[in-house]
């Protein structure tokens, strides 16, 4: 079972932490998680202002030459607005700096701003993605890709350099569609579940579906993971409180641009319950609720993103400690 921690680097646009200051920040975060023995760190990619992670390799290359362990990935990559060429080129090139420690997590993206900002549109949002995750794995698979397609310049033997000493891992990044979960099983890749709403046992027939898929393509068995929104301090009634301001301005934020009802401590409470998509408590409750997942959806991987909204970092960091000393034992017990 592999833990980890992601983050999209956010900010509070109304001032406090600088752009360059959380930067600064997460590049400690990703040291601590190493030093405290967790799998995997992942950096998502945005272009909003309340964002600073617009370019998760150049981030994750920073955080490559202070660390010498820790898996290092995007999460999610927007694979539809990006350039395949360009995001194997990047990637590759954060393997080599880190001896062998980068992933892709390919995704559609939850926020469109990419696409307008990027040339495209977005009437193509589905066919981008299908279109562009192919290439990428015939780059993967291929130091020399003949390849057309109906959104980019078409490719007549060309190499694609530098290529990483070992296959590129790439994972496809889902919330709920299960036409990309079964997609990502046909095509043999790993699949992270993002699980922002709703009780995680809704996406047990997802989990089951990727599986089916992943046989049907006659494939090896890939791994499933979850990425959720949470937080851990020495107690619950402590990290309700310390997590629920900065998470409910983000989350009523989010819910003005997309029709969701404000967060409010009713439906707070809810979500952190024992059924709910928040993995939040004291180590003993954040491990029960890990070992629940993985019991309910088969999972291998467990990433913790507590910066939801601009969550002072010094709790950041408290959570990070706590995911890495407390509840990874308990959870590899």
């Amino acid at each position: 079972m592999e833990l980890g921690v992601t983050t999209f680097a956010e900010v509070d646009t109304d001032g406090g932490v600088s752009p360059r200051e959380r930067l600064r920040n997460l590049l400690e975060e990703v040291e601590l998680a190493e030093q405290v023995g967790l799998d995997v760190y992942g950096v998502g990619e945005h272009h909003r202002a309340d964002f600073v992670a617009s370019a998760p390799a150049v981030v994750l290359a920073a955080a490559a030459a202070r660390t010498s362990d820790i898996r290092l990935t995007s999460a999610v990559t927007v694979l539809s607005s990006d350039d395949p060429v360009r995001v194997f080129e990047e990637f590759a090139t954060l393997d080599l700096i880190s001896g062998g420690r980068a992933e892709v997590m390919a995704g559609r993206g939850s926020f469109t701003e990419s696409f307008p900002l990027f040339g495209y549109d977005l009437a193509d949002y589905d066919e981008l993605f299908v279109e562009k995750l192919g290439l990428l794995l015939a780059i993967r698979d291929s130091e020399t890709v003949t390849w057309s397609g109906n959104h980019r310049a078409p490719l007549d033997r060309q190499s694609v350099y530098p290529r990483p000493e070992r296959p590129l891992p790439i994972w496809v990044g889902v919330g709920g569609n299960p036409e990309s979960v079964a997609r990502a099983g046909l095509l043999g890749l790993p699949m992270a579940l993002a699980i922002i709403g709703g009780g995680p046992a809704r996406f047990a027939p997802l989990a089951d579906l990727h599986r089916r898929a992943v046989a049907e393509g006659g494939h090896d068995p890939q791994p499933i993971a979850v990425h959720a929104h949470g937080y851990i301090a020495d107690s619950e009634e402590q990290a309700a409180a310390e997590f629920y301001p900065s998470y409910a301005a983000a989350m009523t934020a989010l819910g003005r641009e997309r029709g969701w009802a404000p967060m409010n401590p009713q439906s707070f409470d809810g979500l952190r319950g024992p059924g709910g998509s928040l993995v939040l408590g004291n180590p003993e409750q954040v491990a029960e609720k890990i070992l629940d997942m993985r019991d309910t959806l088969g999972i291998e991987r467990f990433m913790l993103h507590p910066s939801v909204g601009p969550l002072p970092h010094d709790k950041v960091m408290r959570t990070i400690e706590l995911l890495g000393t407390k509840v990874a034992p308990l959870v590899r017990q």
